[in-house]
């Protein structure tokens, strides 16, 4: 399938939730339409795999039956089934009884059977449990199909359930689907929930533009940068990672076979089962990726709470987009905790520093962290202004890079990425000025694909230009108090030209003899008509 297909697909999908989601909640709506695609994702990439597996016994699709293939194979070879089961959990690591998958629900909502709503809660409840994959426990518990959302009693609620699946299944009818596809479609309808939900959206969605270019500075090759990108990242985290977006766009400029492993840590139970989902979306088996649901400050992930350094988990790539400036509550023990104890705690009021420690502190010694910031942390005194002077004088801050206003959904001000490294070879930092580099758009500002390309060969090979970027000494920030106010480095005012003031006198004195010697040519030939003279 081609871009604009894909493309075309995304937006028919979207019309669609837009047209039935009624007087309901985007971020409501956005649960069920995300968790349906992902059923027939699912159920498209079972039925393959078991075509495979049975080859020549795989039933023939009959236009008048009301029964998938496979739900025929099930009837009709019932003493084979667990050993089937048995293959498939091993191949794909999961299995779905053929009542459950997408074309018999499909089949069901088009002829608004009663049973619909009944199949697909024993569905859901079958898939979390009994699939196999761990992947899949509680996937599906935010996805309340008894909610009075959908109408007050069973029926209301069975029929709208109807409507809206068989909207969708006429919808990806119209084209010739695969998993990228599917998947395309899921982070399509992500960003375009995401622009509905306001400020809400900063809880799970990174813009893509965004995105880019943290995936494309981690993946670059730090120690020679005319060699490109890396060839292999054996793992990636983010520590805040919403929808998973940010990990996946990584991913694809890695290739699907160029990280080991993906790791993911998000706080809210919704947005963890749609990360899950894209994941798994994208082609990913759940052997490639791990999404923890925890409290990343609080740091409640067992895997990363290591006591022996030798087996502390760190990572080749770090790249988040944690809340910002996010109030918490450090604790007297958490002034202990091996992430902040050489650098102190970030303030309650904003805990940037903190979400930037605990990534930091992940990172390998030759790893590269890309951090979305406020601008805030490049300024404020006090305890920040401590943490961000040691990392200075440590050498780990790389690079810092201004971005325009309103580019979020959530928010309108302007935002900075930091570029850490623990063995970073310049003793100086870059600075980016690319505040004003985007595209005035209706809602948000746009940063097109030729200002992410500038940002991106700038940062590679530390490129100075005026106005826009510059290397600047340890000794120059040190003047400055370690303060990293970017127009403080990179102004982007147009400096005023010069203006000689002898030259100047020099013109107007030329211009008024001009003046005076035109004024009597013409008083000459005045007196000559007898008409009055000029003063």
């Amino acid at each position: 399938m081609t871009e604009s297909e894909k493309q075309k697909l995304g937006k028919t999908l979207w019309a669609i939730a837009d047209q039935l989601r009624g007087a309901m909640n985007a971020d409501d709506f956005r649960d069920y339409m995300l968790a349906f695609l992902f059923l027939r994702y699912l159920s498209d990439n079972f039925e393959a795999a078991a075509q495979k597996e049975l080859g020549e016994d795989y039933p023939q699709q009959v236009d008048d039956s009301v029964s998938t293939p496979l739900q025929r194979w099930y009837e009709c070879n019932f003493e084979d089934v667990p050993e089937f089961e048995k293959q498939m959990r091993r191949k794909v690591h999961y299995v779905i009884e053929p009542q459950y998958l997408w074309g018999n629900i499909a089949e069901l909502a088009r002829t608004q059977d009663a049973k619909l709503l009944s199949t697909l809660q024993a569905g859901f409840k079958y898939i979390e449990e009994e699939s196999f994959a761990s992947t899949f426990r509680g996937l599906f518990s935010e996805i309340n199909l008894a909610s009075d959302k959908l109408g007050k009693a069973y029926p209301e609620r069975n029929a709208r359930l109807c409507k809206i699946i068989a909207e969708i299944s006429k919808g990806l009818g119209q084209f010739s689907t695969d998993s990228d596809t599917l998947g395309d479609a899921y982070e399509y309808l992500i960003g375009q929930f995401a622009s509905g939900s306001g400020k809400k959206a900063g809880e799970f969605y990174t813009p893509q533009p965004i995105s880019s270019i943290l995936s494309a500075i981690v993946t670059l090759d730090g120690q020679e940068p005319a060699t490109g990108q890396r060839s292999n990242l054996d793992s990636v985290l983010d520590f805040a990672c919403g929808s998973g977006s940010l990990l996946l766009n990584v991913r694809h400029r890695m290739g699907a076979h160029g990280i080991g492993k993906i790791y993911g840590q998000e706080k809210n139970i919704t947005t963890y089962n749609l990360a899950r989902m894209n994941m798994l979306l994208h082609g990913m088996k759940d052997s490639e990726f791990e999404i923890f649901h925890g409290d990343t400050l609080l740091n409640e992930w067992d895997m990363l709470r290591e006591t022996n350094p030798a087996r502390m988990p760190k990572f080749d790539a770090v790249v988040a987009n944690p809340p910002f400036s996010y109030r918490w509550e450090p604790s007297e023990a958490l002034g202990e905790d091996t992430r902040f104890k050489n650098y102190g705690q970030a303030p309650k009021s904003a805990a940037d520093f903190a979400f930037l420690l605990h990534g930091f502190h992940f990172l390998k010694q030759d790893g590269v962290m890309a951090i979305i910031l406020p601008h805030g942390v490049l300024f404020r005194g006090g305890a920040e202004e401590r943490i961000r002077t040691k990392l200075l004088k440590d050498g780990n801050i790389d690079t810092v890079i201004g971005l325009p206003a309103n580019l979020f959904f959530s928010t309108g001000i302007p935002v900075c990425i930091l570029v850490l490294k623990k063995c970073k070879k310049p003793n100086d930092v870059l600075f980016i000025n690319a505040a004003e580099h985007f595209e005035k758009g209706k809602r948000q500002n746009q940063i097109l694909p030729e200002h992410i390309a500038k940002i991106i060969d700038t940062y590679r090979y530390r490129r100075e230009e005026t106005r826009y970027s510059r290397r600047v000494s340890m000794e120059d920030i040190e003047r400055n108090n370690f303060n990293l106010n970017i127009s403080r480095y990179v102004s982007t005012a147009k400096v005023e030209e010069e203006i000689d003031l002898s030259v100047i006198h020099s013109e107007l004195s030329n211009i008024n003899n001009s003046i005076k010697t035109a004024t009597q040519n013409h008083n000459e030939f005045l007196s000559q008509l007898g008409l009055p003279l000029l003063d």
